[in-house]
């Protein structure tokens, strides 16, 4: 055998075990699936301004290092993050170090360096015999899963339920660590916000996680502000503003903390206040991109009471140079926003279109949903988010009823419960009733309500709709597979007794 299959072989024996490790490189989704300058930078950042979890933020940034081919940079972040947890917590150095072991073994293999990948191999089998359920190269403890857990919520949304599911996971066994502690509130409180998922229903479970939080660490001041925003949310103002004054005397200078405080004053209508406190926040972390969305969200709020303003459409009138400065302004921040985000910010691309439909930059406009609409592997709720917003262009600015019914029936076709389904559901049904009013032999509009039967599970509505719809367009093969499909499952029903 050549020394080249051999090496080939020994390659190929080396990734199978590298797969079984639990460390970065197979938690979270790899280059094509995130925007690796932007988590680089906000890295950076964590670094400079998280001084108590510097570790996590380095092994972090070795796995975007590698992803990106700086094999250097990201073994200097390896050495950084042992450095931090040996002078930090050198008595559970070993079982905090499993992580940075396991992404030491995978750069050096990316590196084509097989030997040192599995002395850190040999390392990591050495420490999980000391752990009674360890297998042969990872330990399922606490630090395992809550490092876990913070990799997949610094990613992107769509691996918050996993996260939380690590978080969960840690504090089974660990339930006074206030570090997976804020890692479960935090994953809490950022479901609840979407709308559809199980968090949003019911009574908040963040406030009661952030509470815990505080107990265990009355002075940590970004659950202050997130509780307050919470409490925001249920009225509940007055114990919400103490928590943000208290914050904010606390941490004057933590981005964090001004970013939330900031999002509460808008939210309380003193939108000055906010847009003070961003720029702050702004001066210290100069490429957040979620600064920049915040800022350009400030400015909208004051734009819209403009736009409505009979004299801002007058050149003449003080208030229409007002309302060009403002868009401006917004469409500035929402562009910085999601400049080297393109496959996460998907709200800031979805705003800065808004404000360019203001502007009547259509074209532009389009360009982003165009783009937007491609985008695979997203949360369902921006999914129908994008094809609300698509359908409602196509519907309001071009005119277009047929190929607004395509977007909201791709939004209507994400199974998933959403303020933006239902939207895309009142759009359809509007539009197909105003089809039959014009036309009482409109297929379209029969297909349309045809689908939305066989949505709910109305089959026999839906039979009889596609049915109709056919009248009027026989040879239609997307109405003949519709009307065969429900048909078959009317009949394998009759299949089982009652």
């Amino acid at each position: 055998m050549s020394m080249s299959v051999c090496s080939n072989v020994q390659k190929d024996l080396l990734k199978v075990k590298l797969d079984w490790l639990q460390c970065h490189f197979t938690w979270v989704p790899q280059k094509e699936n995130i925007d690796l300058d932007d988590m680089k930078q906000r890295l950076e950042d964590s670094i400079q301004l998280d001084m108590q979890y510097q570790a996590r933020s380095y092994n972090q940034l070795a796995f975007v290092n590698c992803l990106q081919g700086n094999y250097e940079e990201a073994i200097q972040n390896l050495k950084e993050a042992e450095r931090f947890l040996r002078e930090n917590h050198e008595d559970e150095f070993e079982k905090k170090n499993i992580i940075s072991y396991g992404n030491y073994a995978w750069v050096y293999y990316y590196m084509g360096q097989l030997t040192e990948a599995q002395y850190y191999l040999d390392k990591l089998e050495e420490i999980c015999k000391q752990f009674p359920d360890g297998s042969q190269y990872t330990a399922m403890i606490p630090e395992v899963y809550g490092e876990k857990g913070w990799a997949l919520l610094s990613c992107t949304s769509q691996y918050y339920e996993e996260a939380m599911e690590c978080f969960k996971k840690a504090l089974e066994e660990d339930p006074e660590n206030t570090e997976w502690n804020i890692g479960y509130a935090t994953v809490l409180f950022r479901l609840e916000w979407f709308p559809g998922t199980p968090e949003s229903q019911g009574p908040s479970e963040s406030i009661k996680q952030l509470r815990r939080v505080l107990e265990l660490d009355p002075d940590h001041t970004v659950a202050m502000v997130l509780l307050a925003l919470k409490l925001q949310q249920f009225n509940k103002m007055e114990e919400a503003l103490q928590l943000v004054k208290q914050a904010l005397h606390k941490s004057p200078d933590l981005p964090y903390v001004l970013r939330y405080a900031a999002k509460f004053y808008r939210t309380k209508g003193d939108v000055e206040k906010a847009v003070e406190m961003l720029k702050k926040a702004l001066e210290i972390t100069p490429h957040s991109t979620f600064l920049h969305h915040q800022i350009g969200q400030c400015y909208r709020t004051k734009l819209n009471p403009l736009m409505k303003y009979r004299g801002s459409k007058d050149p003449h009138n003080p208030a229409f140079q007002q309302k060009d400065k403002l868009i401006n302004q917004c469409k500035y921040h929402f562009q910085k926003a999601f400049k080297n985000r393109p496959l996460t910010a998907i709200k800031a691309q979805l705003d800065f279109a808004g404000i360019c439909l203001l502007n009547e930059e259509y074209l532009k406009a389009k360009e982003i949903y165009n783009q937007l609409l491609k985008l695979e592997g997203i949360r369902p709720e921006n999914k129908q988010a994008i094809c609300l917003q698509a359908g409602l262009f196509e519907l309001n600015y071009k005119h277009s009823e047929s190929n607004a019914i395509t977007h909201f029936l791709e939004g209507m076709k994400v199974n998933y419960d959403s303020i933006h389904q239902k939207r895309c559901r009142e759009n359809l049904e509007m539009i197909a009733a105003r089809w039959l009013r014009r036309n009482p032999r409109e297929s379209k509009a029969f297909g349309v309500f045809g689908f939305l039967h066989q949505l709910d599970g109305e089959r026999c509505e839906a039979i009889k709709c596609f049915e109709k719809a056919l009248e009027f367009d026989p040879d239609n093969k997307e109405y003949l597979n519709a009307l065969c499909e429900l048909s078959l499952s009317i009949e394998d029903n009759n299949d089982f007794p009652n």
